[in-house]
């Protein structure tokens, strides 16, 4: 584990949420050697299998947005990377960087930190009162219909304007930014080859959307500051017919179990 109280104040810190991204088919993809820019960065190149904190977009990114990120899928108790300060929290650890604040984006703003949002799923569009809740978090926020869920092109839109975000943050200026990618979650029958909206959504469009992600998402590493702290995962899985159901917000074992890694650009 990073000693974050080290991490913060002295790296910029991202966080990418691969929405939707299945634990089984990121390993598959991994360990075929089909993810060559994902698996240069993971330790050892390969993802860790963790839980998420939750079934879905909006409660998962809630929960780690306060600090629950997924949680290591062995015995714990497993100290977390960063905590709001609790009396009586048994993953607190000595590593942790704890903040005085109900969540992290205001925590790490009082460290110094410029905020900044770039959603995807349409819990981050603002265009209601539930839509603008977790990009109501960050100083900066960006959402626009070309980084949804049903543009093709919606992970190099974003990056697109990331790297306006990036060309006007002052270099004295520590960013924390997260970057919810929409790629994997439904559509993305259009990521398989040949795949038409009547072939719908299944497993390989899925790994196919995640094919995708990684032929493009080097160069939001590029384009990050050094030294900067990375976490990539999934905030849930989602199901393909498994046991009968489709979809996420249910407590299935490929909707619970997601792939996680953590790694610094140096």
């Amino acid at each position: 584990m990073y000693d974050m109280n080290e991490v913060i104040g002295s790296h910029d810190v991202l966080l990418v949420t691969l929405d939707t991204l299945r634990y089984d088919v990121a390993a598959e993809l991994a360990a075929a050697g089909e993810t060559p820019t994902l698996a240069s960065l993971l330790p050892g190149g390969r993802w860790e299998r963790r839980h998420t904190p939750g079934s879905f977009t909006y409660a998962a990114h809630t929960a780690m947005l306060a600090g629950f990120l997924p949680t290591p899928a062995s015995p714990g108790p497993h100290p977390r990377l960063f905590a709001g300060a609790f009396p009586g929290s048994e993953t607190t650890g000595t590593g942790t960087w704890t903040f005085d604040a109900a969540d992290l984006p205001t925590g790490l703003a009082s460290a110094g930190y410029h905020t900044v949002c770039v959603g995807g799923v349409g819990f981050f569009n603002k265009r209601t009162p539930l839509g603008s809740a977790l990009p109501s978090l960050f100083a900066e926020s960006h959402w626009e219909p070309g980084f949804g869920v049903t543009d093709p092109a919606s992970l190099p839109n974003q990056l697109d304007r990331i790297a306006d975000v990036m060309a006007r943050l002052p270099a004295d200026r520590r960013l924390f930014l997260l970057l919810n990618v929409a790629s994997l979650h439904q559509p993305n029958w259009f990521y398989l080859d040949g795949g038409t909206r009547a072939h719908g959504d299944t497993r390989a469009s899925h790994a196919s959307a995640l094919r995708h992600v990684d032929a493009h998402i080097g160069r939001l590493f590029d384009l990050m500051r050094r030294p900067c702290f990375v976490i990539v995962c999934s905030d849930h899985g989602t199901a393909y017919g498994e046991d009968g159901h489709t979809g996420h917000r249910i407590g299935h074992e490929v909707v619970w179990t997601v792939p996680y890694g953590e790694f610094v650009l140096s």
